[in-house]
């Protein structure tokens, strides 16, 4: 672990993979929690990327990085975390190309990534939209070679090791496999966003 002191009061912790990430984020939470991370008026903000975690209001960032560098920090169980089922029509209209790079069947996608345990690993693009880590590496999907001008909302998309619902109409690249009618984002409800870091994720499929 790499520990990058950024301005006065926050913290960049650089790991290489993202499951360290999911695990580190996880630790810093749990502490926090505990008061171990500065109390009250502590550390205000903690927010997991692809290979790092920012700590935001850290009163002393050089010796909470040297205690960070002692701790041992347990790998998530695949059951650590809240679960949340989305419901997904497989009618994207990239499914079949999807299923001729995985050798199989456009039928046998559903059920592909039914099996999958996915884990929102951190969140950004725009608002609600979770990157969702968890696919095997033989699974794993090039962006398209010409990105759309528009994917519409509740579009179920795959690119590299990544997962994702789009949580509103906008431009995108990734290959599109399904859709669903669940609100990723809604400012009037608490918490706006239905995915969070750490959130497990498991997709149902419906009928189209």
């Amino acid at each position: 672990m790499r520990a990058l002191p950024v301005g006065a009061e926050a913290l960049l912790l650089e790991v290489d993979s993202a499951e360290e990430v999911a695990a580190l984020h996880a630790e810093l939470l749990r502490r926090r929690d505990a008061g171990e991370l500065g109390g009250p008026g502590g550390v205000r903000d903690i927010v997991p990327a692809a290979r790092t975690v920012l700590l935001d209001g850290v009163r002393e960032p050089r010796a909470l990085a040297a205690r960070i560098g002692r701790w041992v920090i347990p790998p998530l169980a695949p059951a650590d975390g809240p679960l949340v089922t989305v419901r997904v029509r497989y009618d994207g209209p990239d499914l079949k190309e999807v299923a001729a790079l995985w050798g199989v069947a456009p039928e046998e996608v559903p059920g592909i990534v039914g099996s999958v345990s996915f884990r929102v690993a951190f969140c950004g693009f725009a608002p609600g939209f979770g990157y969702l880590t968890g696919l095997p590496a033989r699974l794993r999907l090039p962006r398209r070679a010409t990105p759309r001008t528009a994917v519409p909302a509740g579009s179920l998309a795959l690119a590299g090791e990544y997962a994702g619902v789009y949580p509103r109409s906008s431009p995108g690249g990734w290959q599109l496999i399904g859709s669903t009618d669940a609100v990723l984002w809604d400012p009037a409800r608490e918490p706006a966003a239905l995915l969070a870091p750490g959130v497990r994720v498991r997709f149902a499929e419906v009928a189209a």
